[in-house]
C-alpha cells in the first residue's frame, strides 16, 4: 500500500502527529502494533494457565451434557430390548447424535 502512496494520518487527537507515511509515523505504528501483540500473548498465556489450574482442581468448563447415568442405563436397557436408537433418543429427549456419541462411549 505504501508503493501507491496509501497511508494512515491521525487528524484529530492526542495522537495527531502520527502519519504513516513518514518514518517517524511508521516507527509509531509499529511500536504499537508490537506491543499490542505482546498484551495479546499474554492474554493468551494467563488464559490458558487458567484454564489448567481449573483442570488441575477437578473443574471442566463447557455445557453439562443432557445424558447422565440416569439416562444412560435406561437407554442401554432399551437398546438391548432392540429398540431402535432415534426412538429412544426420542422418548428421552435427547438428540440421536448425542444418544450414539454417549452410548458408543459406554459400550
Amino acid at each position: 500500500m505504501r508503493e501507491r502512496g496509501i497511508g494512515f494520518r491521525v487528524l484529530h487527537g492526542a495522537l495527531s502527529s502520527v502519519d504513516t507515511t513518514s518514518a517517524d509515523g511508521r516507527l509509531f505504528f509499529q511500536i504499537i502494533a508490537a506491543m499490542t501483540e505482546f498484551e495479546r500473548s499474554l492474554i493468551r498465556d494467563r488464559t490458558r494457565a487458567g484454564l489448567e489450574a481449573a483442570k488441575a482442581q477437578g473443574r471442566t468448563g463447557g455445557r453439562p451434557s443432557v445424558v447422565d447415568e440416569d439416562v444412560l442405563t435406561v437407554a442401554r436397557a432399551r437398546k438391548a430390548k432392540g429398540e431402535s436408537v432415534s426412538s429412544i433418543a426420542k422418548a428421552l429427549g435427547v438428540s440421536r447424535a448425542t444418544l450414539s456419541r454417549h452410548l458408543g462411549e459406554s459400550a
